[in-house]
């Protein structure tokens, strides 16, 4: 704690064989909410303009694709925490209205750092000084609606805070405030854009949330989201955490004695496995991009919002938002990268200097080269050509 996987086409048909064999729904709760517009899945409970700083050598070619079918739109952050009862923003949809004109899209995601909860059962003993447990008032799932966000993700080390009871109360608010939630075993988000739904399936390197360490099961759960949506997007909370955990190793990455996972092996399976995008948080720090077999894996979103949990020196006050467009089939359309900057406090807001997106096509082009998702002027993601 800081401060604390072969064609396109072949793939596709795939994808639409899956479909056409109709809605697995197994033990599976399907929940639609008003209008329509959000279904929950649960088997277990009820720009601004970046800088590249590409070499003179380097060619930039934007990726973009014009396409007939029908589009999503996705934006996507990484870990958020709203502070820690008691101590807690005393205006907390004040606290994120600076970022949510930046956040606007259809579609919505975040990684709920935490619980909503007002048990007071931790996880951690009296005075422990390497165990930290983050909630906030259940009221607060309310907030995050406000803020535009339409699933979150409780597939991480904090989900399980305040015992069972925090994960009910959590999942209890979620759905009273109309946002979706993923990352429970077994559980799937399904959320729509217009006619077109999408599945996140959200895994973390726990026996208790959707496990990323079996990788036979996680890809017997992505196929399932296929035969739930249009369009799979992964994520996974994993690697290492700080400062010094902004590079992408392609090892097991470990953190206070715990396997977090291989990020880069896990990410290729979830793609070869069928997922049309891959999004991550978890080291508190951003990570690069990159493009595998033509679809998009961010590494780390970093943190967004943390009301005084997290340091927010050197880099971890960088953060982003992610904004991907991809079409019926998973397709990739366009994307851009928004710079973010955390205050002392954690509270995020667009950067105009583009920090982050020099920061993160710095990492990309170190691990990944030629395979590097790179971030260009006004944020459009590009590939090096």
């Amino acid at each position: 704690m800081v401060g604390k996987h072969d064609a396109r086409a072949q793939g596709d048909g795939q994808r639409v064989a899956r479909r056409r064999r109709g809605l697995w729904l197994g033990s599976l709760t399907v929940l639609v909410l008003a209008g329509g517009t959000l279904v929950a899945l649960d088997s277990t409970h009820g720009a601004t303009s970046p800088t590249t700083t590409s070499s003179p050598t380097t060619t930039l070619l934007p990726v973009t694709t014009t396409t007939a079918l029908p589009t999503v739109r996705i934006a996507a952050v990484g870990d958020m925490e709203l502070g820690n009862s008691p101590q807690l923003p005393s205006d907390p949809r004040a606290y994120l209205q600076p970022i949510t004109h930046a956040l606007a899209a259809p579609i919505v995601f975040g990684n709920l750092e935490g619980t909503l909860t007002d048990s007071a059962h931790s996880k951690c003993v009296p005075n422990g000084t390497s165990c930290y447990t983050f909630r906030v008032p259940t009221s607060y799932a309310a907030v995050y609606r406000s803020a535009g966000f339409t699933v979150l993700n409780s597939a991480n080390n904090h989900a399980y805070d305040f015992g069972q009871q925090g994960v009910i109360d959590t999942s209890t608010a979620l759905r009273a405030a109309g946002i979706v939630q993923a990352g429970l075993p077994g559980q799937i988000g399904v959320v729509r854009d217009g006619g077109v739904k999408v599945a996140f399936v959200d895994f973390a390197p726990y026996y208790n949330t959707n496990d990323m360490l079996d990788f036979p099961a996680a890809a017997r759960l992505i196929a399932r989201a296929h035969q739930l949506a249009n369009v799979v997007v992964v994520y996974m909370h994993a690697g290492a955490e700080g400062a010094s955990a902004d590079h992408v190793t392609r090892q097991s990455e470990s953190f206070y004695g715990e396997n977090r996972g291989n990020p880069y092996a896990f990410a290729h399976a979830a793609i070869n496995d069928g997922a049309d995008l891959v999004i991550a948080s978890g080291p508190h720090v951003l990570r690069g991009m990159e493009w595998f077999k033509g679809h998009l894996i961010d590494y780390s979103l970093g943190d967004f919002a943390n009301y005084y949990d997290f340091s927010a020196a050197g880099v971890l006050d960088l953060s982003a938002i992610l904004h991907v467009t991809l079409d019926a089939n998973g397709g990739f359309v366009s994307g851009t990268f928004t710079s973010v900057r955390l205050s002392t406090s954690g509270q995020p807001s667009v950067d105009p200097t583009n920090a982050s997106s020099t920061f993160v096509n710095e990492l990309s082009r170190a691990d990944f080269g030629a395979n590097a998702a790179l971030i260009g002027a006004g944020g459009a993601i590009l590939r090096a050509g």
